[in-house]
């Protein structure tokens, strides 16, 4: 990408104190791009943030204060992260899922338009596929979500594609699969407490902080008969953001669409097994029902993404995913040893 390009075109991080937009933010800010983060520190942390990185604490739908953004930022570009993502809380809570995903989603949009903000990249999720027939799961296959959460993210998907057939704006809807890791120069990762992710909540065991590892499942049909998903680090998922923007710059009369994953799936055994070596130690395993709605496999086709960006992932072994995991799971460890010394 042209540096003049890069100049020309500030972006706005929306969520960017949370896990997956800390690190859109880092990969923006280390390729040069110029960036701002928009977070009502909810879920986020302020510490996610670089100091010399300008933040906003508000919400999404406050258009007045996008509106200001954008003005004082000259802001070309919003990715947009902002939102609730844990999907059995969309289940007993669906209403608060269409607000801060839909209607949020639809405010931001909409006052990115009334602000001629010409390029936006959206963070949504292979949710929307739903429990699909075929994996790996293309773009093209049936969008049938079984929660809110992946309703309120197709939703958002549909109303991009309709404002960007009647306003000069592209975009690019990028559908994570399994996000793991932690930037591995240990400036960010993944710092919510009583996360559901399978290798957040192993590095916890690992690392002290839970008993044991509750197996969903252990009757799929699948080679141990646990589920097997696509586990995606979450630095390969950053850089896939930057150079989507970058497409969407070069062409602006394109959208995109996009999984994101590695194309290959691995067993929840297999992820505890992996752990297991990196630590050295053996995590407690307790076998649980299935989940309803778990499918027994799904693994991302990336010939799409592959095809369209020059995304080469540098962080695909599994054992690299865990060890920054458990990275940053020690350094947070030791942040909160710290300011309990200094509280």
């Amino acid at each position: 990408m042209n540096r003049n390009l890069q100049t020309e075109c500030p972006v706005l991080v929306t969520g960017g104190a949370g896990y997956i937009g800390s690190h859109a933010v880092l990969a923006l800010r280390d390729a040069g791009w110029p960036v701002a983060v928009l977070d009502n520190l909810v879920t986020g942390f302020r510490f996610a943030v670089p100091d010399d990185v300008p933040f906003y604490e508000g919400d999404v739908s406050d258009a007045d204060l996008v509106a200001r953004i954008v003005s004082e930022r000259g802001t070309r570009a919003i990715m947009h992260f902002a939102g609730s993502v844990v999907v059995p809380e969309s289940v007993a809570d669906p209403l608060k899922y269409y607000a801060n995903n839909t209607a949020a989603s639809r405010a931001l949009i909409a006052a990115a338009i009334e602000a001629g903000v010409p390029h936006f990249i959206f963070s949504s999720t292979a949710a929307t596929y739903g429990v699909p027939e075929i994996s790996p799961v293309s773009e093209d296959a049936p969008k049938v979500p079984i929660n809110p959460y992946g309703w309120s993210k197709l939703m958002t998907e549909r109303m991009l594609a309709d404002v960007a057939a009647a306003h000069p704006m592209n975009y690019a809807a990028l559908r994570y699969f399994n996000v793991a890791g932690a930037d591995p120069q240990m400036r960010s990762g993944q710092s919510t407490a009583g996360a559901t992710h399978l290798i957040k909540v192993a590095v916890e065991a690992a690392a002290g902080k839970r008993d044991s590892v509750a197996i969903f499942g252990s009757d799929y049909d699948t080679p141990d008969g646990t589920g097997v998903r696509d586990y995606i680090h979450v630095s390969d998922l950053a850089v896939a953001h930057v150079l989507a923007l970058e497409a969407l710059i070069a062409d602006p009369g394109r959208s995109l669409t996009m999984n994101c994953g590695y194309g290959r799936g691995f067993s929840v055994r297999e992820v505890l097994d992996t752990v297991d070596r990196v630590t050295g130690a053996a995590i407690t395993r307790t076998l649980e029902p299935r989940r309803a709605g778990d499918p027994a496999s799904l693994i991302s086709d990336p010939s799409r993404i592959r095809a369209t960006l020059p995304w080469r992932p540098q962080h695909h072994d599994l054992a690299t995913i865990v060890a920054h995991a458990l990275g940053w799971e020690t350094k947070l460890a030791e942040m909160r040893n710290a300011e309990g010394d200094n509280g």
